[in-house]
């Protein structure tokens, strides 16, 4: 591997922007091109960063790029990401990591087959915030999880779950490490055809229950998840990057409750992703959230859409 790893970026709408800016800017990378089908917008993209913009990932030279960046809208993910991983160049696929878990398989599939990484794009992973509350939760009992936003004018393609909490569905798999053997689902369309405000109830084997809302037309943004568990409480604040954590010790004989706000460094977490794909590309390691690990997020997520479904 040479010491600049090699990238593109495909897809440079809402999200793909923020791919291409903050990749531009790390060092040890070497980007090579941006791509997008909307006519003029690679080039726009490609000119603020001084690169290459092309409409069609075909026009960049074979061999050309060690690693690609992928954004495009969902039902694209899995035949871009095939037609990289096909020339054994490692991916990053945003979240979802794709339509359908046959499709997700596809891609684990030819990733393996092909020896290349295929990392999934889960960025509250990578929230400071996360980051600093995760080794404080241990067995958690109970789990309260709010993510509420304002009605978006992208990701209309996909329902609430597959777009909002599907985040929270990952972290709740890296945080408590137990099978999910319920769930209990209601779902509502609201502006658009699709769900826009989901909740859902999940039961571990661990004895964990998870309450989980997800909506995309409230007034306010929200995006808080609470970990209770026994004798402590940690709760992570993801868009002020905050954690407090309380926990019962005994003191003097008599039980008191300590602690309070964490020092959390404040960080971008799509820029934390990204760095975390080029280190893991360059070195050969895991990425911090794999492909399987995606795959598994996006299998939950197909579950509690199921239930949703099941109860209208």
């Amino acid at each position: 591997m040479r010491d600049d790893v090699r990238l593109a970026v495909i897809g440079v709408g809402h999200l793909g922007q923020h791919h291409a800016r903050l990749l531009a800017a790390l060092d040890g990378v070497d980007l090579v091109g941006v791509v997008d089908t909307k006519p003029g917008r690679a080039a726009e993209v490609g000119a603020r960063y001084g690169v290459r913009g092309v409409s069609d990932s075909a026009d960049l030279p074979r061999g050309s790029v060690d690693a690609v960046t992928i954004a495009v809208p969902t039902a694209s993910h899995v035949e871009v990401a095939l037609r990289f991983i096909d020339e054994g160049v490692s991916v990053l696929v945003e979240k979802p990591l794709a339509g359908t878990l046959a499709d997700a398989d596809r891609l684990l599939a030819s990733a393996a087959r092909q020896g290349v990484m295929l990392a999934a794009g889960h960025t509250e992973r990578f929230n400071p915030a996360v980051v600093a509350a995760l080794p404080l939760v241990v067995n958690p009992r109970f789990v309260e999880v709010h993510r509420l936003g304002t009605f978006p004018e992208r990701s209309l393609d996909i329902d609430v779950v597959f777009d909002l909490m599907i985040h929270d569905l990952d972290l709740l798999l890296a945080a408590v490490k137990s099978e999910v053997v319920s769930v209990e689902a209601v779902g509502v369309s609201v502006l658009t055809p699709r769900t826009d405000i989901a909740n859902a109830r999940l039961r571990f084997a661990s004895g964990c229950v998870a309450n989980v809302t997800a909506s995309r037309i409230s007034r306010d943004k929200v995006r808080k998840i609470r970990f209770f568990q026994h004798d402590s409480y940690v709760s992570v604040d993801y868009a002020a990057q905050e954690v407090e954590a309380y926990r019962l010790v005994t003191k003097d004989g008599r039980r008191v409750i300590e602690g309070g706000k964490l020092d959390v460094p404040r960080e971008e977490p799509l820029g934390a992703e990204l760095a975390d794909f080029v280190d893991a590309v360059r070195h050969g390691r895991e990425p911090g959230v794999s492909g399987q690990a995606g795959r598994d997020a996006l299998a939950l997520a197909t579950r509690v859409a199921e239930e949703m479904a099941a109860s209208q």
